[in-house]
């Protein structure tokens, strides 16, 4: 059997399982920034930032796609040229056919992503995201309630199921009913299919109540209706209200089973990121006080500083932080490690590749090799 070509779309599909789109900051600038998706794809390059060393190595190693974490479009840009810093390497990776895709923060708040595995890294305990991102829950996002007879009820559920309602994560045909007493009064020109007009009919009947996606909205209203044994039904659409998801969203707060010290908490980290070095603030009392809940954020996350103060962590952990951003966290009376910004998040990259793979077999995935943190030690 032949192999399959995949294609740049095919990679794009497979990017978004493993990073849903939908978890990324509103500001953040994700999927798929260069290129066509029904372009060839079977070699793709990874890295953290395109600089123009990466676009070098991506056009030498002959790749059709290049996933940067960070996204290289990110600003409005009013030239693509190829003697500017800044539009350089997308110039370069432009003119070569190279497709540029990036994750950014949906991959950061994904269940799985850099800040779990971030956390891993800190030692054992609960773990749970600082700010919590909606559930992806697209077939909940509207109930439906009617009320009928009691011998009916099933008919208007299997009808409104058949249609799409009543889906609830794996499940289908999920729905509620329980006894209520409803009244009506039909007007002269009525007919009614239960008691009469012209008089107050107190029926029993039973409220029947399922979820619905959008898509599966109109067709599930028009199941009802025709299922509904009453001239008139008595419908109700409710929006709901995305549900905060348990495990996915910025940033992380993890409570330790064993608290530990600055040095080991750092320890643990520079061999977990294959850092050389962290950088630390902290008061000055602070040195042998072992901290049982920490923070984190991989890049630049002191913007989730105050939440996970507010959460009882007495140590937070981020790529980097501005002078009086630190001076803010040791004022408070906690602990600042900083890796530098790409340190935080560039050991993820094996990770990220190793869970794409399986879902576009026949495209291979290299890690740069030009792809560094800009700072280096003298």
């Amino acid at each position: 059997m032949a192999k399959r070509s995949r294609r740049i779309g095919d990679l794009a599909k497979a990017l978004a399982r493993v990073a849903p789109p939908a978890l990324a900051a509103e500001w953040d600038n994700i999927g798929l920034l260069i290129g066509d998706a029904q372009s060839q794809c079977d070699r793709v390059l990874l890295t953290i930032d395109l600089t123009a060393a990466v676009a070098a190595e991506a056009v030498e190693l002959r790749v059709q796609a290049i996933i940067a974490y960070h996204p290289p479009i990110f600003h409005p840009i009013k030239r693509l040229v190829a003697h500017e810093p800044a539009t350089a390497a997308l110039y370069q990776v432009a003119r070569a056919g190279i497709a540029v895709l990036s994750p950014h923060t949906a991959l950061d708040a994904v269940a799985g992503g850099i800040n779990d595995w971030i956390a891993s890294g800190v030692g054992d305990g609960e773990c749970r995201p600082l700010e919590f991102a909606p559930a992806l829950a697209a077939r909940e996002s509207f109930k439906i309630v009617t009320f009928a007879p009691a011998e009916v009820v099933d008919r208007i559920r299997g009808a409104m199921s058949i249609a799409g309602a009543g889906r609830v994560g794996e499940y289908a045909q999920c729905s509620q009913s329980f006894e209520v007493e409803g009244t009506f009064f039909g007007g002269a020109t009525t007919s009614p299919r239960v008691g009469g007009r012209g008089r107050l009919e107190r029926l029993n009947e039973r409220r029947i109540e399922m979820v619905s996606s959008a898509k599966a909205l109109p067709a599930a209203l028009a199941a009802l209706r025709a299922a509904h044994p009453y001239e008139t039904p008595a419908i109700e659409v409710h929006a709901l209200a995305p549900q905060p998801s348990a495990r996915e969203g910025q940033g992380r707060l993890i409570r330790l089973s064993q608290p530990a010290t600055n040095a080991e908490i750092a320890r643990r980290l520079r061999k977990h990121l294959g850092a050389r070095r962290l950088e630390c603030a902290a008061p000055s009392n602070a040195a042998s006080t072992p901290h049982e809940t920490i923070g984190l954020c991989a890049g630049s996350g002191m913007s989730l500083f105050s939440a996970a103060a507010d959460a009882g962590a007495t140590l937070f952990f981020t790529g980097e932080a501005k002078h009086h951003e630190q001076l803010a966290v040791v004022a408070r009376g906690c602990t600042l490690l900083l890796s530098g910004h790409t340190v935080s998040e560039r050991g993820y990259l094996p990770r990220l590749a190793e869970r794409i793979a399986p879902l576009v077999p026949g495209i291979s995935f290299t890690l740069s090799k030009r792809d560094t943190h800009p700072l280096a030690d003298l």
